[in-house]
């Protein structure tokens, strides 16, 4: 397998010489080298691939080198730095060059030098490049550790090698940059590289080279061996007993995945690209050779492989720099140890195993770790020699393991922890005990879904939902989270709540409903953790159910008696309640930090204050409709007793109405909007009402109210208006009076998830801009000029739709998921307008790139539409044109 350059060196050179045009020459000889290479990814080892790249850059460079006559000039050296000063180069690397020079005042030896760099970039290569004396290389690198870095990894490609051997004598660690100091350095700098990708692995878009887990990972771990032993390579710490045998294997292997991923990413980009960017996931998956099949896509597969090496990756480089952290900069220190039982001890504040064979011989120590962990929060952390003695003998869990009445109850003992539950089990997960313990959880670790919706893999939203639980303990949270914190501290057991966390999700990835698989995976965990009976089936049942709480309050309309009263039927007790809405509230602050704003808090509070109403009055007595009505509407009057206008006045406005409007809003906002309607000079002229509404159940935006004229293309008209003016729209309500009004009211947010608040001049533009398009609602653009966010376009959500009749509210429901993109509402508006369909009530939700909208529509009598053929056209319609427009944004 040739992988080596085809022409030999003084080949190549006189090829180039000989050549009318050497640029060309080298240009198509670059790209011929690397096509051979690209063909040859199946079946080459990556390593060989990677350092060939370098060979075959090498060639070039040195040609070009003797082309412009710099060979003759015993003054300079071709140096290279950085990761081609390792041999090391991806199809499109940056190729980094230090040209290192005796004297700055050769002027000769400075055009010959540009003229080279220019043809360099003439050729394709993206090159990095310096000139440099050895003098101003000390000085830049006394300044700079990552000059001192690229230094320690310089080798000379052509010229004087005696420049270099100099500077890495000055440059050496008896000079500058000694062990501690240069470890030292190395170490903040990761700690800020990671901080920037919010110090995880799991980043939807990874950066497989910065990222933690990523490359610069490993070359750290290879820098500071240098630096310190002076180990030429990774493979050198094993003969240094800092590294073993089966963690080299594992360095390795992981290095050589994340080298096939850059490999392919460049090749498929034509750019020097680390980002695994949503533009490019998908084909990276196949030719990666992910398929999609019936529980998993492709894409789903490959980056889950992804994860698991970038976590594997993390861990060996958090224990390896711990290790060289006790070696390089705590190997003076004195050591203070103190007793913790036979197992276990404290050393500087990081607990460890007595003697070697703590694990073998009493494997329950492995979890016995995290409880003592957990029980003494003021622990650092836990030795680097321990957690490699626990990745060792992670190997001793096994079904016995799990079994035995010892382990199940450790595991409990630390779910029942008042500290660090978080904490610790995030420790478990990282050295692959939790994994090993639950297998079911092992199965999710890594897991992601292709979506902007969940934003974590799996098993980091779990355990990010156990800390939002556990966040509920603190007296600081009772601002953010007033009834939630409330709730929680009456919860008679949280580690039941724990359980369900940590269960809700497991059977994610395996086809089916997750929710049901799951319940059956969380009453297994009950019983053989030793739980009772009650507490188990409670377990299940959260599991089961964790998302009807959140469907229930963001999909219907709760406003209905008769959907609370389904709800609490389905709940049965206000434990089952108090139990499921902490749930909810830690799972949806744990699926994506834009989910949670004041609107959804608001929906999920009144669905819990309603219900709770609800199982107190009593399941066998369900509220009246009509008495609901009747005290809202002597509610509203007294409100606006005293105010100048007549009762008769008032009763003959609410007359026209209809008991619909008295049903979904509050006393206060109808005495509001009442006096507004009475009071308006020209009733031609529509009316917008912009303020907080009063209603708990929608505190959390800000309400629109118009009323004016009803014509067809009311709704589309508004809802375009909205967009354009960057608001989301979160619940729309429409009445059509019996004298020909639209009482029309939205809840909307700005482009930050928040009310819009007393932000005086921008509720001004708003209700001008919907005056003036209501004025004229037949005349609205049909495109709006926001454009689809760049991460949406690489998504393909086909259009869902689903028709149903509610019966009991005398309409029929649409329930549409598709591509989220800005005009969605209107697009669908008009096709409601073509049909001869008015839209009575709407609730928007927006999960990540997907649309979810239910709205409630009648034909223009007010009546559901009955037809069949109808509805299948109707249903058929919107598919074809919402998916059209979906490939139109693509």
């Amino acid at each position: 397998m040739q992988l080596t350059p085809v022409l030999t060196q003084q080949a190549l050179l006189n090829a180039m010489q000989e050549s009318a045009q050497p640029g060309q020459y080298a240009r198509q000889y670059l790209e011929q080298g690397q096509e051979r290479l690209n063909q040859q990814f199946e079946t080459a080892d990556i390593t060989d691939l990677v350092h060939a790249r370098a060979e075959l850059v090498d060639q070039v460079m040195i040609a070009a080198w003797s082309l412009f006559g710099l060979a003759e000039h015993n003054d300079a050296a071709l140096v290279a730095v950085g990761g081609y000063g390792r041999g090391e180069l991806h199809p499109c690397s940056d190729v980094d060059l230090l040209m290192l020079i005796a004297d700055s005042s050769n002027n000769s030896l400075f055009d010959s030098l540009e003229r080279f760099v220019a043809f360099l970039w003439d050729i394709g290569l993206e090159i990095g490049h310096a000139v440099r004396t050895l003098d101003q290389c000390v000085e830049l690198a006394r300044e700079d550790i990552t000059v001192a870095t690229n230094i320690m990894e310089a080798r000379t490609l052509a010229g004087d090698d005696g420049l270099r051997i100099k500077l890495e004598e000055r440059t050496g660690p008896d000079q500058m940059w000694d062990s501690a100091a240069f470890f030292a350095a190395k170490w903040e700098e990761q700690v800020g590289r990671h901080k920037r990708f919010n110090d995880t692995e799991y980043n939807l878009e990874p950066d497989i080279k910065n990222a933690p887990g990523g490359l610069r990972d490993v070359q750290m771990i290879a820098w500071v061996a240098k630096r310190h032993f002076n180990a030429d390579s990774l493979e050198a710490l094993v003969d240094a007993e800092f590294l073993t045998k089966e963690e080299y294997s594992v360095l390795r292997k992981c290095l050589d995945y994340l080298w096939e991923v850059r490999w392919q990413l460049h090749v498929l980009t034509g750019r020097n690209e680390n980002r695994l960017l949503f533009d490019h996931q998908r084909q990276l998956a196949a030719r990666l050779g992910h398929e999609d099949s019936s529980a998993n896509l492709g894409v789903e597969v490959f980056m889950k492989g992804f994860y698991r090496v970038a976590l594997a990756l993390s861990v060996l480089n958090e224990m390896l720099l711990q290790l060289f952290d006790e070696a390089i900069l705590r190997s003076d220190e004195p050591e203070q140890v103190r007793p913790l039982n036979r197992r276990f001890q404290v050393r500087n504040e990081y607990l460890e195993i007595t003697h070697p064979e703590v694990f073998s011989e009493q494997p329950s120590a492995l979890l016995e770790t995290f409880v003592l962990m957990a029980q003494n929060p003021d622990l650092k952390g836990i030795r680097a020699t321990t957690i490699r003695a626990l990745i060792y003998n992670r190997r001793q869990i096994d079904d016995a393991f799990r079994a035995d009445p010892t382990n199940t109850a450790l595991f409990m003992q630390l779910l029942r922890s008042p500290n660090a539950l978080f904490t610790q089990l995030r420790r478990m997960k990282r050295y692959s005990i939790l994994g090993r313990y639950l297998p079911e959880f092992g199965a999710i670790i890594g897991m992601m879904q292709y979506d902007l919706f969940h934003i974590y893999t799996v098993d980091a939203h779990t355990l990010l939902v156990i800390k939002h639980m556990r966040r509920l303990r603190y007296e600081d949270m009772r601002d953010e989270y007033p009834l939630a914190t409330e709730v929680f501290y009456r919860l008679p057991k949280p580690e039941l709540l724990y359980t369900a966390g940590l269960y809700h999700d497991i059977a994610k990835g395996r086809g089916g409903d997750h929710s049901s698989l799951g319940e059956v995976d969380a009453l297994d965990f009950c019983q053989r953790h030793g739980l009772s009976a009650w507490d188990g089936k409670l377990v299940a049942w959260l599991v089961k159910n964790h998302l009807v709480m959140s469907v229930t309050a963001q999909r219907k309309d709760i406003s209905d008696p008769d959907v609370v009263y389904e709800f609490a039927r389905k709940v049965g007790d206000l434990v089952h309640l108090d139990y499921l809405y902490v749930l909810t509230v830690a799972d949806i602050n744990a699926t994506n930090p834009t989910l949670w704003n004041s609107w959804r808090a608001s929906l999920l509070r009144q669905l819990y204050t309603e219900t709770k109403r609800a199982l107190r009055r009593g399941l066998n007595n369900p509220v009246d409709k009509q008495d609901w009505i009747d005290e809202t509407r002597d509610e509203a009057m007294k409100l606006l007793t005293g105010q100048d206008h007549d009762a008769s006045d008032i009763e003959a406005l609410w007359a026209n109405i209809g008991d619909e409007y008295f049903l979904r809003e509050t006393p206060r906002d109808i005495a509001w909007h009442t006096e507004a309607m009475l009071d308006r000079e020209d009733p031609s002229d529509p009316l917008v009402l912009i303020g907080e509404t009063s209603q708990t159940s929608i505190a959390g935006g800000s309400q629109i109210f118009i009323y004016t004229p009803d014509t067809r293309n009311l709704f589309s008209a508004t809802v375009n208006a909205l967009d354009t003016l960057g608001l989301t729209i979160m619940d729309a309500r429409i009445i059509t009076s019996v004298d020909g009004f639209s009482l029309d009211t939205y809840i909307v947010l700005d482009e930050q998830g928040t009310p819009i608040g007393e932000d005086w001049a921008r509720i001004e533009q708003i209700r001008k801009t919907l005056t003036e398009t209501l004025k004229h609602p037949e005349r609205f653009a049909s495109t709006v000029s926001r454009r689809m966010p760049r991460r949406n376009k690489h998504f393909d959500v086909p259009t869902q739709v689903i028709i149903s009749n509610d019966i009991v509210n005398d309409r029929t429901a649409v329930d549409i998921q598709t591509l989220d993109r800005p005009g969605l509402l209107a697009h669908i508006g008009r096709i409601f307008m073509r049909f001869e369909l008015l839209v009575q009530n709407a609730r928007i939700a927006t999960l990540g790139e997907r649309a979810e909208d239910v709205f409630f529509i009648t034909d223009l009598d007010g009546e559901p539409v009955s037809d069949p053929a109808l509805c299948q056209e109707l249903q058929e319609t919107l598919r074809q044109e919402l998916d059209d427009k979906n490939n139109g944004n693509q």
